[in-house]
């Protein structure tokens, strides 16, 4: 079942839509590369542009302007007859499934396979592997009226999967779940990742799912990335407003309004400290004791991702202001630090 994952690239990718006279850039001038075997989440807030990428990708509809190659294929322009055996190498996983009501779990994975021409014997031996692979070799007789949402998900995910695509594209996939089943789904497709050699990209609002399964993330906001890298240096190092956000939804690692209130009507001046793997704080703070500044801890969270830890700490310094100044000079060379004032 393995095979090498395909490589998807954005040259300066733009799509407008015009309606009712009105103009509007749903992707404008994006440019990225996904490489084979990689996961790439996608994510931003309503109306980003994540949605309509997808459809770039998968030929459903096609660039205004610039390149979008898959494996070194470009498909803009491409003749519709082109893009069909184009799309054979691409899964769709679906945010409210998709899936035939009046096929069975086993009916609904086998339809693809159909469509190929695949002999009834091999189909139904590539169903019941797709099922086993999925987690539902017992539920193949169900239709999807029978079945939990995590369970129509990973139907859905065995169909994406039936023709053996190099590519996999999961639109939302996760969003109508409960947090328990969307670990679930996304243990599925990470395996799938793993052990079938696909690349995936992942189109998301929750921040959640970026950190549980991908390699990178690209954020969108009005059509364009503003963002892009490693998951971990976009979570430990976010620099646009808009990630900033979207971390601090899922990380929950400095104090909310409520408590900064509360630490602020306390003597002392608040400072949130970056804790990354090369941070000079825990070194810098021995020279406060000598100038007479004391530090105290109020609030802190720590993340593991990617097998690397990062997070941040809230301090309270009190002292004289002198001190605690020139501490700030000498750590911000090493250190993301920032005052919190009123």
């Amino acid at each position: 079942m393995a095979n090498t994952g395909t490589r998807v690239e954005f040259r300066d990718v733009s799509k407008v839509f015009t309606t009712g006279g009105r103009t509007v850039t749903a992707v404008d001038g994006v440019t990225l590369t996904v490489e084979p075997g990689k996961i790439l989440g996608v994510i931003g807030y309503s109306g980003a542009g994540k949605s309509t990428l997808v459809r770039l990708i998968n030929g459903l509809d096609m660039p205004t302007g610039g390149q979008l190659l898959l494996d070194g294929t470009d498909i803009v322009g491409m003749s519709e007859k082109n893009l069909r055996s184009i799309r054979r190498n691409v899964g769709m996983i679906f945010q409210q499934f998709n899936l035939l009501q009046s096929r069975t779990a086993a009916g609904n994975i086998a339809y693809p396979l159909e469509l190929t021409g695949m002999g009834k014997a091999e189909r139904k031996k590539r169903v019941a592997e797709l099922l086993d692979f999925v987690g539902l070799s017992d539920r193949g007789n169900n239709y999807p009226e029978q079945l939990s949402g995590g369970q129509k998900q990973r139907v859905g995910i065995a169909r994406a999967l039936a023709t053996n695509p190099s590519l996999l594209l999961a639109d939302e996939a996760t969003s109508a779940l409960d947090p328990e089943t969307t670990q679930e789904v996304l243990a599925v497709l990470r395996r799938a990742n793993e052990e079938l050699g696909v690349t995936i990209i992942v189109i998301t609002h929750e921040m959640e799912v970026i950190r549980s399964i991908a390699d990178e993330v690209a954020v969108m906001e009005n059509g364009k990335v503003v963002e892009y890298g490693s998951t971990y240096e976009v979570f430990s190092h976010p620099r646009e407003h808009v990630t900033k956000r979207f971390v601090s939804t899922s990380l929950r690692n400095t104090p909310d309004e409520v408590e900064v209130s509360e630490l602020l009507s306390q003597p002392g001046r608040l400072f949130t400290v970056g804790l990354t793997e090369n941070s000079g704080f825990f070194g810098a703070i021995s020279r406060l004791r000598d100038q007479g500044v004391s530090v105290q801890p109020v609030h802190a969270g720590i993340t593991t991702l990617q097998e690397r830890s990062f997070g941040k700490m809230t301090v309270r310094l009190k002292g004289d202001d002198a001190s605690i100044d020139e501490f700030l000079h000498l750590l911000q060379q090493t250190t993301d630090i920032e005052e919190i004032t009123r």
